[in-house]
């Protein structure tokens, strides 16, 4: 057999093959529902949401932490919220709390401190301006006594955000919700790094 035969079954094996195997699904990062821009891993993680809760407090609890967990209050429980979680435009004192360990981290609590935070564009951008850990994103309309958060980790000097979904460590997804008249909380399940679950709180700074 001569090389153009060769060549001739190989382009139709090609054209076969093309034909036959579906195109993988495209993330549309301009799409209002979260659910289109979001990655499937994301996806998958926001949906074991409560389970990797109360693992994470179940190991926190485990750990010694029961005082401090219960100092948190309605912040740490993951069955309250309040209707219109909608984020007002403005500056926010906002903390992380990371609970529970992936096995990686020998800590199943750590509360840190307060840094700043900023809610711009109509509630539906949200950024953490300082600490080593910050994070940028979009939040995305669901229910109306949730949204959903999605974003990049930023680490140490670093001036600007990787995209959504090009890196997988990197990418954030979280399930916001009020707690009660100023307060908010992002929980965000399986986190690429340490904790279980961390829980960003955010306060209207001044407040």
């Amino acid at each position: 057999m001569d090389r153009a035969v060769k060549a001739a079954g190989l382009l139709a094996a090609l054209a076969v093959l093309a034909t036959a195997a579906p195109a993988p699904a495209r993330r549309d990062a301009d799409a209002t529902d979260w659910r289109r821009a979001a990655t499937e891993s994301d996806r998958i993680r926001l949906r074991g949401w409560r389970t990797a809760w109360m693992k994470a407090l179940g190991q926190a609890r485990a750990g010694g932490a029961g005082k401090e967990i219960d100092g948190l209050g309605e912040l740490a429980d993951p069955d309250h919220s309040i209707a219109e979680p909608t984020l007002p435009d403005g500056d926010y004192r906002c903390r992380t709390i990371k609970l529970g360990s992936q096995g990686r981290a020998v800590l199943t609590y750590v509360a840190y401190s307060y840094f700043r935070c900023r809610v711009s564009a109509g509630g539906t951008q949200l950024a953490k301006l300082d600490g080593s850990q910050r994070l940028a994103g979009r939040v995305y309309g669901d229910t109306d006594a949730r949204s959903i958060f999605l974003g990049t980790l930023i680490l140490g000097d670093e001036e600007r955000s990787y995209a959504y979904g090009r890196d997988e460590a990197r990418d954030m997804a979280g399930v916001l919700e009020r707690v009660d008249a100023k307060r908010w909380r992002i929980a965000f399940p399986y986190p690429a790094y340490e904790s279980v679950l961390d829980i960003v709180e955010l306060v209207p700074a001044g407040t």
